[in-house]
C-alpha cells in the first residue's frame, strides 16, 4: 500500500495550475483500521436511509473511496459492521461519510478506512431511497464522481486528478 502523506501532497501540488486540490475542513474522526487510505471516488447521497450504501459495499470496489453525504444527520447511523466488512471484503479503500457509523469497535478491526462525523447507535431507515453517483457537497466543497480522495490523519484532499 502505499503511503499517503496530505501535508506533503498539499505541498506539492498547491501551485500546480493542472490540478485542483481541495482541503476538507477538519470534521471527521478515524474509525477504520486503516487510517491512510486513497482512490477514485463514488458518491451516494442519502439521508437516513443506508439502502444505495448497501447496495454499493456488495459491488467490487477496485480500490475506489465511497463518499456518503447523509446530510450530516447525527440521529442515524449510514454504516454499521456488517456493511463495512462487506466494504472491505469486496476491495473499496475507504468511506468518507458526512453522518454517523455504529458499530465502532468492530469497525476499528476491519481493514478499511473510515472516516465519519460522530458514532451513534440506531440504524437508519430503509425506504430505498438515495442517490448514486451524484455531485455532493458538504465540509465546505464539493465532491463528485470520478474525483480522487486521500486521507490520513492530517485530514482530507479532494482532487481532480490522480497525485499518487
Amino acid at each position: 500500500m502505499t503511503t499517503i502523506s496530505t501535508p506533503d501532497l498539499c505541498d506539492q501540488f498547491e501551485n500546480n495550475e493542472d490540478v485542483e486540490l481541495r482541503v476538507l475542513d477538519a470534521l471527521f474522526s478515524n474509525f477504520g483500521a486503516r487510517h491512510q487510505f486513497s482512490g477514485e471516488v463514488v458518491t451516494i447521497k442519502c439521508f437516513e436511509d443506508n439502502s444505495v450504501v448497501k447496495k454499493l459495499v456488495d459491488e467490487p470496489g477496485q480500490g475506489r473511496v465511497i463518499v456518503m453525504d447523509g446530510g450530516g444527520s447525527l440521529r442515524r447511523a449510514i454504516l454499521g459492521d456488517m456493511l463495512a466488512a462487506n466494504a472491505a471484503k469486496n476491495g473499496w479503500s475507504g468511506l468518507l461519510i458526512n453522518g454517523c457509523i455504529r458499530d465502532c469497535d468492530e469497525i476499528s478491526g476491519i481493514d478499511l478506512g473510515v472516516k465519519a462525523l460522530n458514532t451513534h447507535p440506531m440504524k437508519t431507515e430503509k425506504r430505498g431511497l438515495g442517490d448514486l453517483n451524484v455531485p455532493v457537497s458538504f465540509a465546505g466543497h464539493t465532491i463528485s464522481p470520478g474525483d480522487y480522495l486521500y486521507s490520513d490523519n492530517n485530514g482530507v484532499l479532494i482532487s481532480n486528478k490522480p497525485l499518487l
